[in-house]
């Protein structure tokens, strides 16, 4: 839930449309952004690094460092496979949801590339044998 508190800085009129090429950039920021007011709190987890990593793929092709694999913590993993799966199958105010199988379909379609293998090995078998919902 607090993943991207740095948007609360970033304009309404940017998050929600298609971005241009220099907005990209703005938005690539949040990660660090959030890492950096969430690390003034006390945790007693490492909040502040695991949102920083949230945009990491395990490839080495998310932002902001350029993460890969092992370099990543779990916890970070974990939440881009979250992440993802709520961002793609629920509405935007730039595109309409794509709902939960369409989500499942693209991790499982990266699975191993960009989301960890175990991690969305996990997500599947909480919708497909858990029946888990986000009622």
């Amino acid at each position: 839930m607090i993943h991207d508190v740095s948007k609360i800085g970033i304009p309404t009129e940017i998050l929600t449309r298609t971005l241009s090429e220099l907005e990209h950039h703005l938005i690539r920021d949040h990660p660090q952004l959030s890492s950096d007011i969430l690390k003034t709190i006390d945790f007693s987890w490492p909040v502040a690094e695991i949102v920083r990593q949230h945009q990491e793929k395990m490839d080495g092709s998310g932002y902001p460092r350029g993460l890969k694999g092992d370099e990543i913590l779990m916890e970070a993993r974990i939440l881009v496979v979250a992440d993802v799966l709520e961002s793609l199958a629920f509405h935007r105010p730039y595109r309409p949801g794509h709902g939960i199988e369409k989500a499942l379909e693209e991790l499982k379609r990266q699975r191993g590339k960009f989301y960890d293998g175990a991690v969305v090995d996990a997500c599947l078998r909480l919708f497909k044998e858990k029946s888990f919902n986000f009622a």
